[in-house]
């Protein structure tokens, strides 16, 4: 499915990526493989981080947000290792563990600038 937004929430151990458009939300989530209690080390992220860049592609904006670093570190992350992803990233909020729906429903609110300015593609 091609979306027009991405919203993730992430912090060191897994992160949920919903990729929506006006009439669609495709939600998945992705979880650290590392094992260890100590999670935000950088090796322990850094798999994580790739899987989350990956799950990214084809979104053309992304909102970030989480409770902790890790949001910060991925983009981070993404401006050294996966250009295309960082160029999508539009902000980084703080959040505490919203459901899915609530995640979307504050990105739609967010994004709502985006979709006011522009007209959105996937309504082409």
């Amino acid at each position: 499915m091609s979306t027009f937004h991405a919203v993730v929430w992430m912090d060191h151990s897994e992160a949920h990526v919903v990729m929506f458009d006006r009439e669609h939300v495709q939600a998945q989530r992705i979880k650290s493989r590392s094992h260890h209690k100590h999670q935000g080390k950088a090796d322990d992220a850094t798999a994580l981080f790739a899987d989350v860049a990956q799950a990214l592609h084809g979104s053309h904006e992304v909102l970030l947000c989480g409770p902790g670093l890790a949001r910060n570190q991925f983009r981070e992350w993404c401006g050294k290792h996966s250009t295309a992803v960082a160029a999508t990233v539009v902000d980084s909020v703080a959040a505490d563990h919203p459901s899915d729906a609530q995640l979307v429903a504050m990105a739609r609110q967010y994004f709502k600038k985006f979709d006011n300015m522009a007209a959105d593609p996937s309504m082409a």
